[in-house]
C-alpha cells in the first residue's frame, strides 16, 4: 500500500470517528463497519483479497464453516479447579488450578514421557499470564502437555475472559495501567499460590504484567520464583512498533486510532452489532497479525478469533492506552539470577522480535529462542517449540526430573530456532 493510499485510509478512519461521535444508530453502523474496513486496508496492506473472498464464498457457508470449526476444535476446553482472588480496586479475577498426578502410571502418553519422564515433580507451581484480548485458554497446547507433571494456575486478566470488569475502569473511570495488571498477579498469587516456588510465563501483555509484578514486588521475585518464561512481549518502547505498515499508515493509525477506539467504545452495543457484521473483514486482521505461516490449523485460526472476538470494544478501548506508557526496562533486573527463557515469533508484527533480544541483551544469562515462520501467537502456531522450551526451563528449573529428553521434539513443520543457550 502506498502512503498515499495510507493517508487516505487514515481520512476514513477520521470520518469515521466523527460520524461515531454524533450518536445516531444508523450512522453509528455505518462509522463502525467504515473504521472496520478502513483499518483492516492499513492492518493487511491491501483489502483485495478479502474482498475476492467474500464476493466468491456465500456468507451462509462461512458462517457454516465457522460453526463447524467452533464444534471440531477442542482448543479453550480444558478446565481446572476454579478459584476467584479479589485485586484492590475489588475486582474478581478468575483463575483455575490444574494439580499434579502423583504418578501418571503406564498408560502416560509418549509425548508426556519424553518431555517429562515418569518421576515426580518438584512442588513449583508454573503461573500463566495471558495478553491483550486474549484468555487463559490461549496456553491450550502448553496446559495440556503439563497437565498433571507440575501444578499450574491459568488466570484471565481484569476484564478478560471469566473475570468480571474492572471496578476502578466502570465504577471510577480510572484508567488502566500495567501497574495494575502486576498488582492483579500478585492477588492472584496470595490466593493461588500462598507459599511454594513459583515459575512465572506470560505473553505479550501478560509477560509486561509479570514486569509489573517485580517493579512493585522485588522481594516477592527474590524469595520465590525459580524461573520466568517472556513469550512474544516487550519491556518498553511499543510507540515505535511500525506493525508492519509503510511510514504513513504508521502515523495514521497512531494518530487515528485511539481517537476511533474510545469512541467507538463509548457507544458498545451498537459497536458490537456493527462488528459481527464486518466478522469476515475483521477475520482477516486477526488471522494477519497473529499468525505467521500459512499451514495453521484452521480450528487454531478460528479459535484465536474467538477469543479476540469474545473481548468487548470497550475494553479493548480501554487497554489500548496502557501500552504506549508501558516501560518496565529496569524491572528486569529482578530476574538476572534465575533461569530465564525469552521467545518470540521472527515475523511478529505486534510485539516485534527485536523486543525479546532487547530483554535478552539485558538478561545475558537467559536462553533467547527466535522462532521463524511464526507471528504473535507463537504458543498456538507453534506449540511443541515453546512446550519444549518450556519444559526444558522447568527442568533447569528443578521443577521436572532432570532426565527429562526434550531437544529435538516437534513435528513435520519446520520448527527450527536461532537459540542462545544458557
Amino acid at each position: 500500500m502506498s502512503e498515499s493510499s495510507a493517508e487516505a485510509v487514515a481520512d476514513i478512519v477520521a470520518s469515521a470517528a466523527a460520524v461515531s461521535a454524533a450518536g445516531a444508530a444508523g450512522s453509528w453502523r455505518r462509522a463502525t463497519g467504515i473504521a472496520g474496513a478502513a483499518i483492516g486496508v492499513l492492518a493487511a496492506g491491501a483489502a483485495a483479497g478479502v474482498a475476492v473472498e467474500r464476493m466468491t464464498v456465500g456468507r451462509g457457508m462461512r458462517r457454516k464453516a465457522r460453526l463447524a470449526l467452533d464444534s471440531a476444535g477442542p482448543y479453550g476446553t480444558l478446565r481446572g479447579m476454579p478459584g476467584k482472588a479479589c485485586a484492590d480496586d475489588g475486582t474478581e479475577l478468575y483463575y483455575e488450578v490444574d494439580e499434579t498426578h502423583p504418578d501418571p502410571g503406564p498408560g502416560v502418553s509418549p509425548r508426556r514421557r519424553r518431555l517429562f519422564g515418569r518421576k515426580a515433580p518438584a512442588p513449583v507451581t508454573v503461573v500463566f499470564c495471558h495478553g491483550y484480548c486474549l484468555s487463559q485458554d490461549s496456553w491450550h497446547f502448553q496446559r495440556a502437555a503439563l497437565r498433571g507433571v507440575v501444578r499450574t494456575v491459568h488466570w484471565d486478566q481484569r476484564s478478560h475472559g471469566r473475570s468480571a470488569r474492572g471496578v476502578a475502569q466502570t465504577r471510577d473511570r480510572v484508567p488502566v495501567t500495567i501497574d495494575q495488571l502486576g498488582r492483579d498477579l500478585k492477588a492472584v498469587l496470595d490466593t493461588a499460590v500462598p507459599d511454594g516456588p513459583i515459575v512465572l510465563v506470560g505473553h505479550s501483555m501478560g509477560g509486561m504484567t509479570v514486569m509489573a509484578l517485580a517493579a512493585q514486588y522485588p522481594e516477592l521475585i527474590r524469595e520465590r520464583v525459580v524461573a520466568t518464561a517472556f513469550v512474544g512481549t516487550s519491556s518498553g518502547r511499543l510507540g515505535e512498533v511500525n506493525f508492519g505498515l509503510p511510514v504513513a499508515g504508521v502515523n495514521a493509525v497512531r494518530r487515528i486510532l485511539p481517537g476511533v477506539l474510545k469512541a467507538l467504545g463509548q457507544q458498545a452495543a451498537l459497536v458490537e452489532k456493527g462488528r459481527r457484521a464486518t466478522a469476515d473483514l475483521f477475520a482477516g486482521i486477526i488471522k494477519r497479525y497473529s499468525f505467521a505461516g500459512r499451514d495453521v490449523d484452521p480450528a487454531v485460526e478460528r479459535f484465536a478469533e474467538r477469543m479476540i472476538e469474545s473481548t468487548p470494544i470497550d475494553v479493548v478501548a480501554e487497554f489500548y492506552p496502557a501500552f504506549t506508557d508501558h516501560d518496565k526496562t529496569g524491572a528486569l533486573a529482578c530476574f538476572r539470577d534465575m533461569p530465564v527463557l525469552v521467545l518470540a515469533g521472527v515475523q511478529d508484527l505486534v510485539t516485534p522480535s527485536a523486543h525479546s533480544e532487547a530483554i535478552a541483551d539485558l538478561l545475558p544469562d537467559a536462553e533467547l529462542v527466535l522462532v521463524p515462520d511464526a507471528g504473535h501467537l507463537v504458543m498456538l502456531e507453534h506449540p511443541e517449540v515453546v512446550t519444549d522450551r518450556l519444559a526444558d526451563l522447568l527442568t533447569r528449573a528443578g521443577a521436572v526430573p532432570a532426565g527429562a529428553t526434550v531437544s529435538g521434539y516437534g513435528t513435520s513443520r519446520s520448527t527450527s530456532s536461532t537459540a542462545r543457550p544458557r
